[in-house]
Parts: C-alpha cells; sequence; structure tokens
C-alpha cells in the first residue's frame, strides 16, 4: 500500500515522458503485502564464505536495531525458481513505472514552492541533504581524523607515447582515537612531465587490482572478441594535457560488511558496529576522495579547481555520492551505476532497492536503508536519485550506462536518464542548462551541451565506450 503520509510530506514532480502504467506484478507485491505476509527472512540461506557470514552477522545487528524481522529478496536473474525471491528482474519496459511521481526537488516540506536560488541554497537543499544522510548513504560523523599525507615516492616514466611524473601518495589517518585499527589512503598521480604548470586531473575510484566484474544480476552477453575503444583513458588524459589518479576504496573502507568496524568507519566508531544512521562504504569513499583532493590543493602540479571524479559500477555510485557532497570537485563521469547511485530508486527495472539490501551491497548503505525492503517500501523513501544528482548543481555531471542486450540492463539506463531529466528544474533555477530533452535518446546520442551529460553506449558492463564523450563533455564545462 502506498504510504499516505510521504505523498503528504513530500510533493511528487510527474515526469512528462512517462505515462501512468498498470502495477506490475513485482510492484503489487511489494506495496501491498502486510509485514506479516513479507518473503521469508534473508538469513533462509546459511552462507559458506567467511566473510560474507561475518556480513550477514553484522546485517542480522543492524536488522535487530531497527526491530526488522524478515527483509524482501530481491528479483534473481536466472530463469530456474529461487524461493522468497520478488520473482525475475523486470526488463520490460510497460512494468518498469509503478512509481511515476517523484518526489518534487523544488518544493520545501512544508509545500512551499521554491523560487530562488537563495531559497534552494538555505532552505531546500539541506532538507534533501537529510533525508539523504538519515534514510539513504548515512551521515558522515561531524568530526573526522585528520590525515597526513606522504609522497612515498616519484618517479619519471612513460604512458604509450606522453611522458609522466607519477607520485604514490600516502594519506595516513590519524589513528589515536583507536590505535588497533590502521587506515592508510592509497592514490597515485600521474602529470604530464612537459606541463608548464598546474593541469586538471581525473581521479578514478579503483585501478589497485581486485577487478569490479560484471554487474550483479547483470544478463550475461553473447560471447564476442574483444572490442578495442581506442587509446587507454589515462592516454586520452594525458593527449589533452591533463593528469590522472587513481584512489583506491579498499585501503579507505572495505567492500563488505565484515569490515564495517575497521576501515575509517570502524577507526570513527572505536571498532564499535554501526548506529541506524551511520555512514555506509560509499560515505566513507567518497570522504577518501575528499581526503585526496585536500592534498591535491597543496600540489602545484594540479589545478584543483579542475578535480573531476569518475568510477563504474560501484564505484560509479561513489562517485556521484563525492560530486553530491563535495561541492570542491568539478564534475564526474557516473558510468553503469545502478541502484544506489544514479538510477531511479523508484523503477521496477533491473537492480532493486531489495538487491542493494542483500548481505553482499547493504554496507554501502546506511542501515535505515533496509528498512525499504523490510517494513517499507521504494515508495516510501523520502527522496530518489534525482535529488542526488540536484546535489550536484550546478557543477556538470555526466551520466552513462551500456546496453541491455550487451548485458548492461541490470544498472537501467532509462532510469538513469530520467533521474538527470528530474534534476533538469534544480539546475535551470541556478541559471545553469538541463538535459535539453525529455524524451529518452535513441542508443549512442550523445547529450553534451548542458550542465547534466548523458549517453547509453551499445557495449556492456563497461565504461571505455563513452571516455572520449566525458572528456567532450568536461572540456565544455572548464
Amino acid at each position: 500500500m502506498q504510504s499516505t503520509q510521504t505523498s503528504r510530506r513530500f510533493p511528487r514532480l510527474a515526469l512528462a515522458p512517462l505515462a501512468l502504467v498498470p502495477l506490475s506484478i513485482w510492484a503489487l507485491h511489494s506495496a501491498q503485502q502486510a509485514p506479516s505476509q513479507q518473503a521469508p527472512t534473508a538469513q533462509a540461506s546459511a552462507p559458506t564464505n567467511p566473510t560474507l557470514a561475518a556480513s550477514e552477522a553484522d546485517r542480522a545487528r543492524m536488522m535487530a536495531l531497527l526491530h526488522i524481522e524478515t527483509l524482501r529478496l530481491g528479483p534473481q536473474s536466472r530463469p530456474e525458481p529461487q524461493p522468497g525471491r520478488l520473482g525475475l528482474v523486470n526488463y520490460d519496459e510497460s512494468k518498469a513505472n509503478p512509481y511515476p511521481n517523484l518526489p518534487d526537488p523544488l518544493v520545501l516540506k512544508n509545500g512551499e514552492k521554491v523560487t530562488t536560488a537563495r531559497m534552494w541554497w538555505n532552505q531546500r537543499r539541506p532538507q534533501i541533504v537529510e533525508d539523504f544522510d538519515r534514510e539513504v548513504y548515512g551521515r558522515m560523523p561531524k568530526k573526522t581524523p585528520s590525515v597526513k599525507w606522504e609522497v612515498v615516492s616519484t618517479t619519471k616514466g612513460t604512458n604509450g607515447d606522453f611522458a609522466i611524473v607519477t607520485k604514490q601518495l600516502t594519506g595516513h589517518v590519524d589513528n589515536a582515537g583507536d590505535p588497533n585499527i590502521k587506515v592508510d589512503i592509497q592514490v597515485m598521480l600521474s602529470t604530464p612531465a612537459d606541463a608548464k604548470g598546474p593541469v586538471p586531473v581525473i581521479m578514478q575510484f579503483g585501478g589497485f587490482g581486485g577487478g569490479r566484474g560484471p554487474a550483479a544480476g547483470a544478463k550475461k552477453a553473447p560471447a564476442t572478441p574483444p572490442v578495442s575503444y581506442g587509446p587507454p583513458w589515462q592516454q586520452q588524459v594525458l593527449a589533452k594535457g591533463w593528469g590522472y589518479a587513481t584512489i583506491n576504496p579498499a585501503s579507505i573502507q572495505a567492500d563488505n560488511g565484515a569490515g564495517l568496524t575497521e576501515g575509517i568507519i570502524g577507526l570513527v566508531n572505536k571498532g564499535k558496529p554501526r548506529s541506524a544512521d551511520d555512514w555506509g562504504a560509499l560515505r566513507a569513499w567518497a570522504w577518501g576522495a575528499s581526503r585526496a583532493l585536500d592534498y591535491f590543493e597543496t600540489d602545484k602540479s594540479v589545478d584543483a579547481k579542475h578535480v573531476a571524479v569518475e568510477g563504474h559500477s560501484r564505484y560509479g555510485k561513489a562517485a556521484i555520492v563525492t560530486l553530491a557532497y563535495d561541492q570542491r570537485f568539478w564534475t564526474a563521469y557516473v558510468s553503469s551505476s545502478g541502484e544506489g547511485g544514479a538510477k531511479l530508486h523508484r523503477r521496477n527495472w533491473g537492480e532493486l532497492v531489495e538487491n542493494v539490501a542483500a548481505p553482499n551491497e547493504y554496507h554501502w548503505m546506511a542501515p535505515n536503508f533496509l528498512k525499504y525492503s523490510g517494513p517499507l517500501h521504494v515508495n516510501d523513501l523520502p527522496v530518489d536519485s534525482h535529488e542526488l544528482i540536484a546535489m550536484c548543481a550546478p557543477r556538470p555531471v555526466f551520466l552513462s550506462a551500456g546496453s541491455l542486450e550487451a548485458g548492461d540492463g541490470w544498472v537501467d539506463a532509462k532510469g538513469t536518464f530520467l533521474a538527470g531529466l528530474g534534476a533538469g528544474p534544480v539546475y535551470k533555477l541556478l541559471g545553469k542548462k538541463d538535459l535539453g530533452v525529455t524524451e529518452f535518446p535513441p542508443m549512442e546520442t550523445a547529450l553534451l551541451d548542458g550542465q547534466i551529460g548523458f549517453r547509453q553506449h551499445s557495449a556492456g558492463h563497461t565504461d571505455a565506450p563513452n571516455w572520449p564523450f566525458f572528456l567532450d563533455f568536461a572540456t565544455r564545462h572548464m
């Protein structure tokens, strides 16, 4: 049943391109079942992996803290029956839009319309930030440990035809609060050796081994020969005279629930489990990226006013969260971020809220997020991802996804586009251009003119095809 309380408190913004369609089987199941009739507990299958077992135990503690008895299990991607799940993943557009009206980013909670930039910055944006902090990504502590940066090494080398200077950086996090927990942020920074002054830098989450693999639940693409999309992204960046960096998320916070009593989250909590609105791994990774930017502001080789952040898949989620929360970043390339990233939560397509509440993903979010796959439902969320993109305004953001046919349907390209569309009114209020269109564009159509960029490529779960378009987009917004 749709929450009438939510409807009263959070006025909706209807998305013009979509018509109201009948509720899908999933939506009826999710919206109508009473708590006493929910799916079997999410702990039905005992994990054999020790890390997953520890994650299960931590999630169970969080469920007890929130008085949640059971969690709905997300849709399955495999055709064989899996007991307790919401059914097969939906890739049918006629069933994708059970909740066509989104929370309006330009209406205050008292119903007053936001009509000026001052109202946005002083009233409405803080309301949206509070909802994301409490219910979705968790609160970053008001005070976090200081970070002392060390240049471990400086080496000259080449990348392709480009001469570069590479610095290996380590950010030593002050662990006086708990000496048993050590956090050292790992960053590699490369800039052109012949640069005459500071240069823009693109910082990517990842690049330290431990590949990200395909999206969870992604439709398996047919076997095809490897495709070349031109030079590696680093060489494309160097060709513009810019620099690049990589940051190791695992050096900030482990990508599992077992590590929540370690890393920066564990350090701040002195090894104790999280509370209901504590930050998850996405906010922690974004915090680490901000600390790297602190260092860049002191490095004479870096134009710190033009530092962009890029991430793919789960790191695409981290990229959009980073840009939304730290207004010093110039722009972001958000690739195949899916649920918990730039995809609309309310879309019944691919990955859903219930999937992110699973033992292998819940640690990305605040514990409170579990409520929306338990006693509450996706339409009870006070915010949606268009408002996360709106938090990035007026800075440019580039949204990207691959195709269903090639294996990237799980991340919901159209849901990502619609989130960008929903953020448009905020950008326009602040005097910037939106997407420039209202209809979902044909495959491989690049929307680059406004501060919100978008392109769906025809490949699978990869960021490679859209690097040239992002760099074009970023150049336009120097």
